[in-house]
């Protein structure tokens, strides 16, 4: 089937009607750049995806990495395609022209790399994760660390990964026990196990360079007591050549339901005495630099999930529109034609969602991309503070409502295509499969949860809450005085009402209750504080929609707008009414899943 990977359109509406992207051309750092780069760069990526990674994706899926005990091995037409994408500049699009960027924004490389994560699903992770390492290092690293591991990882010469996960602690990083100890040559020694490291080891660079929290002998314990460090695979000499293999061995791989096309790696450092380190930044503010790789890697992780979701869709809908199969219920002559099963309501239904999900949840990942741009380029101080106070308070939203919905976008398409969907001659089951891991993948959702509700929400006198409520009681009061929009503005007015009664009897009992009852809920209250955000997203489309629709369209462009307000309105009437059952749960502060016992299972 010759499906689009993604709806092109809406790649173009998002970039400049829903964000005015092109106005980013008037700060310094995009001086160079106009709507005209912003195009060649998602083409380009377009592009490389159609031909070095879509005719690959079946086979990375099918023939995971292996390990024969000495080396990793992977399928030989990975490192071609990985080369060419690290040629055309792709994986460092955003970095500083002296770091061989490109000075583009986020945004922009975050739509491009839809296509490209589409295609090459987890075989981009190898780029991705080296670029974040690449951002943590070049903002906390010291001048000598960023000579000698960010310039190599911006060219692909070396790739990156961040080591946190340790077989005994988790998430619960407060519990690791990965060792740093000091020497007299002034670098550490690390000796530890981590485990889930994804693109831990392989033969696709000359160098891999780690990113490993371990406690420095005496720290003090818990979170507090973490310290980071470049390990690399191997030691790099003075003059840039690579030295002898670091004490880093990879004990054995994991093998997942999904993202096949990467390595998962259980690493061992320090087997032989202790693997060499070099301390980013100081002591025992280790956990604070990785969270810089960390959230940029929740946005990852949404905009994979949003990319994966897109593409299910678009596939269905493809096959949705040249399936034939039955009649319509008001059909009964069995000798008329069989209608295409587009026709269908149920198949309507299950469509409508996938594009509420979808195109919702790329609204939502701009949006962080977006934010994350302007907290660092916006042309004012007061830009910049709102737009990181706003990220901040958003990023577990950004990273858990497209893991979550973008698998059931996928279900839905597995369902579109019926006894097709759950074979692999069509990709919509590896689609699924793929995105599962993201609910996992930077923090499980109920520790996503935990972080929004009992963290970000009270943080700061409710700074990013009190944001974010603004941003939407503007969108609410410029649709109210639209035709057709008076409804959805009403609904998600009630909404978020509903949700300032439930913030403030959780906010109260946090202070007076058992904290631990309080928040045995919170999943909920990340699902719902998730959809009237996605509420808001799909109203500010709709206010787009609304408004060019009063125009004298081609056909195509009315079309467009009309399913961008028809999926609108399934959202505000499908979807956003589940608040109120999540709200219940949480006003009344239920302790069914609090009480339950471990033996009453």
């Amino acid at each position: 089937m010759s499906a689009p990977m993604i709806n092109e359109r809406d790649i173009q509406f998002l970039l400049y009607e829903l964000f005015d992207t092109e106005k980013l051309c008037e700060r310094q750092r995009y001086a160079d750049h106009d709507k005209t780069t912003f195009n060649e760069v998602i083409s380009t990526a377009k592009q490389i995806a159609e031909k070095h990674f879509l005719p690959i994706r079946g086979k990375l899926d099918k023939q995971e990495p292996s390990f024969d005990g000495k080396q990793v091995h992977l399928i030989d037409e990975l490192k071609p395609a990985l080369d060419a994408l690290i040629e055309s500049g792709l994986p460092s699009a955003t970095a500083d022209y002296e770091f061989n960027g490109m000075q583009l924004p986020p945004i922009v490389a975050n739509l491009a790399g839809a296509y490209l994560t589409i295609a090459g699903g987890t075989a981009l992770g190898y780029s991705m994760l080296t670029t974040a390492n690449a951002n943590l290092l070049q903002a906390h690293g010291s001048q000598e660390l960023i000579e000698k591991w960010v310039k190599p990882l911006r060219t692909g010469q070396y790739q990156g990964t961040m080591a946190m996960t340790e077989p005994g602690a988790g998430s619960g990083l407060a519990d690791l026990i990965t060792m740093a100890e000091k020497t007299e040559e002034g670098h550490y020694l690390i000796t530890g196990n981590k485990i889930y490291i994804s693109g831990g080891d392989h033969n696709l660079s000359e160098n891999i360079v780690h990113l490993v929290l371990a406690r420095v002998k005496g720290a003090p314990k818990g979170t507090k007591g973490i310290s980071l460090f470049v390990v690399p695979k191997f030691l790099v000499n003075e003059d840039g050549s690579l030295g002898e293999k670091n004490d880093v061995a990879l004990a054995g791989l994991f093998h997942k339901m999904g993202g096949r096309a990467q390595t998962s790696t259980a690493l061992s450092f320090g087997e032989n005495g202790g693997a060499v380190g070099y301390l980013v930044g100081e002591e025992n503010k280790g956990l604070m630099y990785m969270f810089h790789m960390m959230n940029e890697a929740r946005i990852m992780v949404g905009s994979g999930a949003a990319a994966l979701a897109s593409a299910g869709f678009q596939y269905s809908l493809d096959y949705a529109k040249n399936r034939p199969q039955g009649r319509l219920p008001s059909c009964k002559d069995p000798h008329s034609p069989m209608v295409y099963i587009i026709e269908h309501a149920d198949i309507k239904r299950m469509l409508l969602a996938q594009k509420a999900y979808a195109e919702g949840a790329l609204a939502l990942v701009c949006l962080g991309s977006q934010l994350s741009d302007d907290e660092k380029t916006a042309l004012s101080d007061e830009e910049r503070s709102r737009a990181s106070v706003l990220l901040d308070f958003l990023t577990p939203i950004i990273k858990t409502w497209p893991s979550e919905y973008g698998p059931k976008a996928n279900d839905f398409a597995i369902q579109v295509l019926g006894g097709a969907g759950y074979i692999n001659e069509h990709p919509v089951e590896m689609f699924y499969r793929d995105n599962r891991l993201n609910p996992i993948h930077e923090g499980t959702t109920g520790i996503q949860s935990l972080d929004l509700l009992a963290r970000k929400v009270p943080m700061n006198g409710l700074a990013g809450y009190k944001a974010m409520l603004g941003e939407i009681h503007s969108t609410i009061v410029t649709a109210s005085t639209m035709d057709g929009l008076s409804e959805p503005a009403t609904s998600l007015g009630k909404a978020v009402e509903h949700l300032n009664k439930t913030t403030d009897t959780l906010l109260t009992a946090m202070g007076s209750e058992n904290i631990d009852l309080v928040l045995a809920n919170s999943v909920h209250y990340l699902s719902m504080f998730g959809h009237i955000v996605i509420s808001w997203l799909w109203l500010k489309q709709g206010i787009i929609a609304q408004s060019a629709l009063s125009e004298n369209l081609h056909e195509n462009e009315v079309a467009f707008y009309k399913g961008k307000c028809q999926a609108m309105q399934f959202f505000f009437r499908y979807e956003l009414p589940k608040i109120y059952t999540w709200s219940a749960v949480l006003n009344d502060l239920d302790d069914t899943t609090y009480a339950m016992q471990g033996d009453w299972f």
